[in-house]
């Protein structure tokens, strides 16, 4: 475990502001901090406090720190919107148990919700409020070669699942794939943030740490003891007629199931109520269709947004199903260091609420080479998938990422 710097946090003081424009325009440096949808949601900059860990149990570790670090702290809101006060963005890894975790406490933060501003500094430590300036510069031509395997290799790995699967081995499993991206100059990361937010308004774009994305998928949100949840699973590329094939495909369907079932699973554990639809609905992205399900609880045990993902995380949606079971394979055919994509990535506040996605569609930026990203995708396999199918549906989810970095 690092921790940079273990003092406490002094004075956090929210006040409202006037409409200053675009979020993600007032970014100052490119190693910001973003949660943005529809143009609202949260960005920060500095650092007051840093948490690095690794182990089987990262939401334990980051929650026992997040309540130390707050003692003593004084907070002075102005607005009292959740996002306002002591705030700390995270992105936790996929496996604990391997994997590098992230939680920073920004020295400011900018927030707009329903048409309210705020800013909130730490300790004095804060910058003035930025002017939005020219936007970044484009990296020049963009190269994309293999990642942790070639595609001929990752194909074979989906059918060695499709045997287990047929075995009896698990029920489903989530595979993973990595591409290199190589750009002409450094990638400033906020131009790939800006044109993701343009470009997958219904999306939470995030930055965390050197991960950036823009996911569709809300692991969990916690706010005043509702907890609410976007299942996505079940992919077709967007072509006409798609949304209906993909409503009744047996094979898309089986696989959403197990989303949502473990999902709902996890959140019984601490709610006294789940809520689940009868049936999925049809989530239409600018690459892809998507079966989705809301679910919502009612906290009964006084969990906190982090206790929620230490049930919920891997959920079947970026797992599997059994849990332990898809786990293993994954490890086992895999052959991908999948870092911090597809682990949580979101940020709480003080009491603990907050908003936690998916790391999907995203990009882990090289802190060795600011020209060089690993893009991530993932598809669920289950019985009767097909291998070709299975690459053709992870270029489709590549496709944001590619759009961001290109001219």
């Amino acid at each position: 475990m690092t921790v940079v710097p273990t003092s406490a946090l002094g004075t956090v003081r929210t006040v409202p502001i006037p409409n200053p424009g675009d979020l993600l325009d007032l970014l100052p440096e490119p190693g910001g901090l973003a949660w943005v949808t529809g143009g609202e949601g949260l960005i920060g900059w500095g650092t007051a406090a840093r948490l690095e860990l690794t182990g089987p149990d990262p939401f334990a570790a980051a929650e026992a720190w997040w309540r130390e670090l707050l003692a003593g702290v004084v907070v002075e809101d102005e607005v009292g919107l959740p996002g306002c006060g002591p705030v700390a963005f995270g992105s936790f890894a996929f496996d604990g148990a391997t994997g590098t975790s992230a939680l920073v406490v920004p020295e400011t933060v900018v927030g707009v919700r329903d048409g309210v501003w705020w800013l909130t500094t730490v300790a004095g430590t804060g910058r003035a409020l930025p002017v939005p300036g020219t936007p970044p510069p484009a990296p020049g031509p963009v190269t994309y070669g293999e990642g942790s395997r070639t595609a001929a290799e990752w194909t074979g790995a989906v059918a060695e699942a499709i045997r287990r699967i047929d075995r009896g081995e698990v029920e489903k499993v989530v595979l993973a794939r990595d591409v290199v991206a190589r750009a002409e100059g450094p990638v400033d990361p906020r131009r790939l943030l800006r044109r993701l937010a343009a470009g997958y308004p219904g999306c939470w774009t995030f930055a965390v740490d050197g991960l950036l994305g823009a996911t569709p998928e809300m692991l969990v949100r916690l706010e005043k003891g509702i907890a609410t949840s976007r299942v996505l699973a079940g992919t077709l590329p967007r072509t006409a007629g798609g949304s209906a094939a993909l409503a009744r495909s047996a094979k898309d369907l089986s696989e959403h199931r197990y989303g949502v079932a473990s999902v709902a699973d996890a959140l019984a554990r601490h709610c006294g109520s789940v809520e689940v639809p009868d049936a999925p609905y049809v989530l239409a992205l600018p690459n892809v269709l998507h079966l989705a399900t809301d679910v919502s609880a009612v906290v009964a045990d006084g969990s906190t947004s982090l206790g929620l993902l230490a049930s919920l995380h891997p959920s079947a949606a970026v797992c599997g199903s059994p849990r332990p079971a898809a786990l293993a394979v994954i490890r086992a055919v895999e052959g991908l260091d999948r870092g911090r994509y597809a682990g949580p990535v979101g940020w709480m506040n003080a009491a603990g609420d907050g908003e936690w996605g998916i790391a999907l569609r995203c990009a882990e930026l090289d802190p060795a080479d600011p020209a060089r990203l690993r893009l991530f995708a993932g598809c669920g396999i289950v019985a009767g998938s097909d291998p070709a199918e299975e690459l053709a549906e992870s270029e489709a989810k590549l496709l944001p990422m590619r759009e961001a970095l290109g001219a």
